[in-house]
This record gives C-alpha cells, structure tokens and sequence, in this order.
C-alpha cells in the first residue's frame, strides 16, 4: 500500500499528461472507459502488474486485458487472423475483447496473461482512455479498478472507495456510458462466447458467418470475468424478485415501486449502464439482502443476468 493518498485527475490534457508519466513510471492509474473504470500498469512492468494484483487482491489465475490504442498496437502482441481483423472493423473502437495467441517476441509480462498463451485485448471508445493510451504510449494491462469480486466501478468515487491509498491515481471522466464491462470472444480456435457483454453474440455471429460456440463455467478459466462469485456488493442478492419483502433494498426493472429502478421504461442498454452504479447505491443502505426485479434474458440483458448471477453466487 502507498503511503499518499490516490491523486485525482481532471479530463483535461494535464491530467492526461500526469497519468500517462506515472503508467511510464511503473504507476497504477485508473481510467474511465466506456464500460468501466479499469485499474492500467504497463503491461510489460513485471512489477506494475504484479501491483494490479495486490491492490485489487486479485487471484493470479485471472488473466487481465490489454489495452491499446489502435489496431497495428494489437497486431504487434498477438498472432492477428481474418477473423480478428473482420470484428475489429466492425467493432474497434469498442466493447468488444478478443482473446488471441501471444506472439512469441510481444515482450509483455507474464503475469498479464496468467501463463496461458493467449492474449486477450480490446480498443475502448472512451476518449479520454484512448487519449491516455496514445500519451502513454505502452500497452496497458487494465482489469477493473476494485477489490477483486466486488462491485465493478462506474465512477471515481466508487475507485477511491476501493482503492485510495493503494493505487497513484484516478483520471476522473465522469460515468461510464456503457457500464457493463466488455464482451469477451476467444478466437484462439473456434470462435467462442467467453464472457457476454453489449455486443451480442449474435452481432459478432453476423459479422464472422458462423454461430460461436459458449463456454461452460466448469471450464478452466481463460479470460476475465469467469470467476463464479464476481461484481457481488456487502449484501446478498435475491434474484428474479417477484415481491418485495420487508427490510429488504429493491432494485426494479420496469414500472414498478421500488428503492432505484435500473430502467423504468424497460430499456435494457439503459439498464445495464445503471446497474453497477445502482448496487453501489443500495450496498450503502445496509440493509443486508439487494432483491432484484427480473431481467429480460435477450440483448443486453443476457450480459446483465450474467453480472448478476456471479453477484448473487456463494463466496468463497
């Protein structure tokens, strides 16, 4: 842990410029995308990215994402196929990771990968993300900027709630716009579903010409987000709520009453970019149980009951 408190950032170009110098410096620095705040190291910093690990307690199983700042950065890091180039046209930049072979001489810290030979890696739309990167100038290793299994950050207030005092700093940008974290596709074999988010599999199916194949949760672990108890707040979570009981903090879908609705016109991209941010909410209410109102099973809201379900699954 550090000895200063977590500096925190403006959107303008001297923040940029400080937070592009600290990730050169072997620093933590936690940046907005358009999914979620992600904690970035230098991706080829053995000891940067042993310090994502520590701040966030995260298990050195779970492999972390790399960030770049355009598609020439990724093909210098993996071995690049039709495939990948055919998605990254359709949706770089953007929330869509692709899992990758490494290549041989991409000179990263093995720890970013978890030892495996894949890479995953994304192009975020987030100006101000893409505007770090190009300043900084290295890939950057950005899983999300919390404790490991917790509630995943949408803002920098829910950053430093987490980490102050653990990591350099925050770049503030504000909420995040899409705030569920990235779709992940492997495409070390045959194309394959790794962890849904606002991209569909049915878009990425269109675009590639054939169905992709899902993984199993009794799978080993090859990209983020696949542990079974993730994004969970202090309190329990009881899903698919049909009423509300007494006690209880009430998150709705819908017209309905209730403490926070994530959409109550029941758009589900609405909802997903509430849903992180509403839970931090109503963890702070203390009230011990989080009922969720159900979720439609389609679009975004497949990658929403996702999220959910790992929130609401038994802690170890």
């Amino acid at each position: 842990m550090q000895d200063t408190p977590t500096l925190r950032l403006g959107p303008d170009a001297a923040g940029i410029s400080r937070a592009a110098d600290l990730l050169q410096r072997g620093g933590l620095v936690a940046f907005p995308t358009e999914t979620v705040y992600g904690l970035g190291a230098d991706a080829r910093n053995d000891a940067a990215v042993a310090g994502i690990y520590a701040a966030k307690g995260r298990p050195d199983f779970n492999p972390l994402i790399v960030h770049v700042p355009d598609i020439a950065a990724a093909q210098a890091l993996v071995h690049w196929s039709p495939e990948a180039e055919a998605l990254a046209q359709a949706f770089w930049p953007g929330p869509l990771t692709m899992v990758l072979p490494l290549r041989e001489d991409a000179g990263l810290s093995s720890r970013v990968t978890a030892g495996l030979p894949t890479l995953a890696l994304r192009l975020p739309a987030a100006p101000l993300a893409r505007a770090l990167l190009q300043a900084a100038g290295v890939p950057v290793a950005a899983p999300s900027a919390n404790r490991s299994g917790r509630i995943s950050p949408t803002r920098a207030e829910h950053v430093l709630a987490g980490l102050d005092g653990c990591i350099a700093a925050v770049l503030d940008g504000g909420p995040c716009a899409v705030g569920l974290e990235s779709t992940i596709l492997g495409l070390a074999g045959h194309p394959t579903l790794l962890r849904p988010g606002g991209i569909t599999a049915e878009a990425l199916a269109q675009v590639l010409g054939r169905p992709l194949l899902e993984r199993k949760d009794t799978e080993t672990i090859s990209a983020p987000g696949q542990i079974a108890s993730h994004y969970a707040p202090e309190a329990r979570i009881r899903l698919n709520a049909a009423d509300w009981r007494e006690g209880e903090a009430r998150l709705g879908f819908g017209a309905m009453d209730c403490d926070l609705n994530l959409s109550e016109r029941g758009d589900l991209d609405e909802a997903a970019a509430n849903l992180f941010a509403h839970l931090h909410q109503l963890d702070a209410l203390g009230t011990g149980v989080i009922a969720v109102a159900p979720i439609p099973h389609l679009g975004a809201g497949i990658a929403i009951n996702d999220r959910l379900s790992r929130a609401a699954a038994p802690r170890g």
